[in-house]
């Protein structure tokens, strides 16, 4: 899994990340967004578009994230994703707390 941060402004940044987001990429995709969190960006969209798979583990990771951008002062917002992402966050009822947004711009609104 690849992740490439883009910095949008002094407490924005932009997350896109593809492949599979499980219990082997977890890890380092909460080490990513934690570490763009600390650098001051505390309001973060994760880009889902390249995602074609995401378990249990991977919506743990979401969750935690969204944490530490709130504890920060900020807020995590997710967009684009997949199809099989979007039942991931619909069977768990997350996506009343992740609320899917269709465009990376339309997420950026904060």
């Amino acid at each position: 899994m690849d992740f490439a941060v883009q910095e949008i402004d002094a407490d924005r940044a932009v997350v896109a990340t593809n492949g599979r987001l499980n219990m082997v990429s977890a890890p380092a995709f909460r080490e990513t967004l934690s570490s763009v969190v600390a650098n001051g960006r505390s309001r973060v969209v994760v880009d889902l578009a390249g995602v074609e798979f995401m378990d249990s583990s991977g919506l743990g990771a979401l969750v935690g994230c969204l944490k530490t951008a709130r504890q920060a002062g900020g807020d995590l917002r997710i967009a684009r994703p997949s199809e099989q992402v979007q039942m991931v966050l619909r069977l768990s009822n997350i996506d009343r707390i992740l609320r899917p947004y269709p465009t990376v711009e339309a997420a950026q609104e904060f």
